[in-house]
């Protein structure tokens, strides 16, 4: 387009400045900005597909808070159609118009769609052919994605054709606005302005000034919560600088309020993440796991400084680091990853080829090997995990759909950038069948306008609830912390096939409290649960260090009637007081037993060493053996496993005559640990592949294959390929595929052997694609 001086007009920015433009308010007065500055911010997985070198980024400059208007120079339209790019806020009041010069009036308008990278409009000009139109950018909208980015406006002499391009009449609507009843609570008001179901209720363990910033917590075998204070956040300090520190709480007469508080650590940098066991404190603060060796008392002390295990994990974006550590059935150290980071993590001073590369995932962490690995790929920025009583991994995520179960070894969806084996070809999608945000124009849209879905798409923590305080109807419930919704949702898994469904529940907890920000909840020894609240008036994540309310901090307990106090302290009970505690209906007094017996096995024992060691495994052996409930068996087996009693005997006996799919199946993956099996344990493999009726059984079988030699796999994935009945199971084809794509890629003949004997069409059209994609040398 040309101005009235004949003179191109500069509607692409590319002068690096605003002539042509009129700006009025704030928004836009430093723009526009040069170079990808998304994918800076947010790492390789995000872009801003802008053209050129310049381009509007109304976020890059002033954030969501600014507002005001951009307007064009006038211009005559001289072809029949016209294209921009857009992106930012979906709301109408985050908008580009196309106006008329003569009348004033807009005869088009769009937003963008809640995302930073822009995406191309077309416009048919063809009725304003020969007419004066200028463009006007308007940013009128305040808080999450008030903004607007835009670039490169150009004139047609047909209709351009953009593969991404934006269709106006499917953007849908944006639902009213959510009314929170209150904002800005004292720690007690939030408290008793919680709505629960009736017979809970919530009480304020902590707050300010006790307790600010709140961003992990653990809470260890003797009931106190060890609890880490973000005050770093959201840039790592210089080295020595950091401000963080941990707290340890206890509630010594049973009343729901602490009433000790002990300092345990200053001067930690990001801290993101945080578990006790072992003797220590392990602590995630990128781009370091570190533990922290404990001289345990009435007030916990360092006994030594900490020690660096792992480096390398990236930070360039600081809510996405490794956070919401737990320990796993299996009994390693498991934690969650976001996408936006790009880390590559091994033991210090580990060459590049020892290292892992790692973002959106599952990792896990073995407390006494010191073995770190992969055990799920994908999703998007989880901050929450758990396992199920059948040792299930439950996490959930933001901006794409909000649950998942992760199987080891699984690729799952992401929000952004590929995976690192691009022959995977696709991912298992969420096990949700629904999602929390409503509306039809994306997640981000529904923030603040979503109470009649679930609250919003943002979601921190989870928790499948296994105590004994709540009543019956929500055990194994999966509860997860609605950010934008001021809420706890909560999800119904049904077991389905090899994998779970998620059916939406009615929400557990209202904090009806806009700057509610609950980050994590667990169940303690009473069978209650514990919130931590960072409680800010910001909702989203920003690299604005004074964005961010830094006197603000609570922990609520919520319990169902009458709770039981009982002062705990689990390392004083005998090796089978503690094999008896796992039949406990509270999973906090079992999980604990586990690790606590593990510990002991690990280090030569409390007891009596190698003869108390062989007496708790002959217990546990005794137990999974016997007729005891599923439940219990299979915490003995994980137990005898993370006590080193597993022996190949008693897992081949296991795998061969065990009626419980879910012992046939985690034997599989226990005896699987090492990576290699012998000779026996792999035909009983091939066996069970081929002809064990549960789908969970061949779904472990095809993780395990994952973790075996190529050559010792072929067997185990051949008779996999056989089962047409598990052609429209949620994971077993992708999971098969994963197992087998590596086969593929090297050997020629099974490739076609397993083309012509498969029965599923999924893998029959992924085998076709890598072959034909095989290079020469391969």
């Amino acid at each position: 387009p040309k101005g009235k001086d004949g003179r191109i007009l500069n509607l692409d920015f590319e002068r690096g400045d605003l002539s042509d433009w009129k700006p009025e308010g704030a928004a836009f007065q430093k723009q526009p900005v040069r170079g990808d500055l998304i994918s800076q911010r947010r790492g390789p997985g995000g872009s801003s597909a802008h053209q050129g070198e310049y381009w509007i980024g109304g976020y890059e400059i002033g954030g969501d808070d600014l507002i005001g208007t951009l307007t064009s120079a006038a211009f005559q339209v001289t072809q029949p159609w016209g294209s921009f790019l857009i992106a930012g806020g979906n709301w109408e009041k985050t908008r580009a118009e196309l106006v008329d010069a003569k009348t004033g009036n807009a005869f088009f308008k769009i937003s963008g769609s809640q995302t930073e990278h822009l995406r191309p409009v077309i416009v048919d000009l063809s009725g304003q052919r020969g007419q004066e139109i200028f463009i006007r950018l308007v940013d009128d909208q305040t808080g999450g994605w008030g903004h607007v980015n835009f670039d490169d406006f150009k004139f047609h002499a047909e209709r351009p054709s953009f593969a991404d391009e934006i269709d106006p009449k499917k953007q849908g609507t944006v639902p009213e606005a959510d009314k929170v009843l209150y904002a800005g609570l004292s720690p007690e008001e939030a408290a008793a302005k919680m709505t629960l179901p009736p017979g809970f209720k919530a009480t304020l363990f902590a707050g300010e000034p006790d307790v600010k910033q709140p961003i992990a917590f653990a809470i260890d075998d003797r009931g106190r919560l060890w609890v880490a204070e973000a005050y770093t956040y959201p840039k790592r300090a210089p080295e020595g600088e950091g401000k963080d520190r941990i707290l340890v709480f206890a509630d010594t007469d049973g009343d729901g309020r602490f009433d000790n508080r002990t300092v345990f650590m200053e001067g930690l940098n990001i801290v993101s993440g945080i578990e006790v066991g072992f003797g220590g404190v392990w602590v995630g603060a990128a781009p370091h796991l570190m533990f922290i060796p404990i001289q345990d008392g009435e007030e916990p002390k360092p006994a030594g400084e900490p020690k660096i295990l792992l480096d390398g994990f990236a930070y360039n974006d600081t809510h996405e680091t490794l956070n919401t550590f737990t320990w796993g059935p299996d009994g390693w150290l498991y934690g969650c990853h976001g996408v936006f980071v790009q880390s590559n993590v091994g033991k210090p001073g580990a060459s590049d080829k020892e290292r892992t590369r790692i973002n959106a995932a599952v990792w896990r962490y073995h407390p006494t090997k010191h073995d770190f690995e992969l055990f799920a790929e994908g999703t998007s920025n989880p901050w929450g995990i758990d396992f199920d009583e059948n040792g299930q991994c439950l996490i959930e995520a933001c901006v794409i759909p909000h649950l998942f179960h992760m199987v080891q070894g699984g690729r799952f969806t992401r929000q952004a950038g590929s995976h690192f084996n691009v022959s995977v070809y696709d991912d298992i999608k969420t096990i949700a069948d629904h999602v929390h945000y409503a509306g039809d124009k994306g997640p981000h849209a529904g923030n603040g306008r979503s109470d009649s879905a679930g609250g919003g798409h943002a979601h921190a923590g989870l928790m499948v609830y296994q105590g004994d305080n709540w009543p019956e109807e929500y055990r194994g419930k999966i509860f997860m912390n609605n950010i934008h919704g001021a809420r706890i949702n909560m999800d119904i898994p049904e077991r389905k096939g090899s994998g779970l469904v998620g059916r939406h529940g009615a929400d557990f907890a209202h904090f009806n409290d806009a700057w509610s920000q609950v980050i994590n909840l667990q169940t303690g020894p009473d069978g209650a649960v514990y919130l931590i609240d960072w409680y800010d008036k910001n909702q989203c994540h920003h690299n604005e260090g004074n964005g961010h309310d830094r006197s603000n901090g609570r922990i609520f307990k919520v319990g169902y009637g009458a709770t039981k106090f009982e002062a705990v302290d689990l390392q004083k009970l005998s090796d089978e007081k503690l094999v008896g505690l796992l039949s406990s209906k509270n999973n906090w007094q079992a999980r604990h037993a586990q690790r606590i017996l593990q510990e002991r096995c690990s280090t030569g024992g409390s007891s009596s060493g190698l003869v108390a060691k062989t007496r708790v495994q002959s217990l546990l052996i005794r137990i999974v053996n016997s007729r005891a409930d599923g439940r219990l068996r299979l915490r003995a087996l994980w137990t005898l496993f993370a006590t080193g009693g597993l022996t190949g005997n008693h897992a081949n006996q296991f795998l061969s005559e065990d009626a419980n799919e879910y012992i046939r199946a985690w034997s599989i993956q226990l005896v699987c640990e090492q990576k290699q099996v012998g000779r026996e344990t792999l035909q009983k493999f091939s066996r069970l592949a081929r002809d064990d009726k549960s789908p969970v059984v061949r779904l472990y079988l095809a993780s395990a294959a994952q973790r075996l030699p190529l050559e010792d796999r072929w067997e185990i994935v051949q008779a996999l390929f056989s089962h047409a009945e598990d052609a429209n199971d949620h994971n077993l084809p992708l999971m098969y595929w994963y197992a087998a794509e590596p086969i593929v890629a090297v050997d020629m003949t099974k490739a076609v052997t397993l083309l012509n004997q498969t029965k599923i069409p999924l893998l029959r059209e992924y085998l076709s694609r890598r072959v034909t994609s095989l290079s020469a040398a391969e």
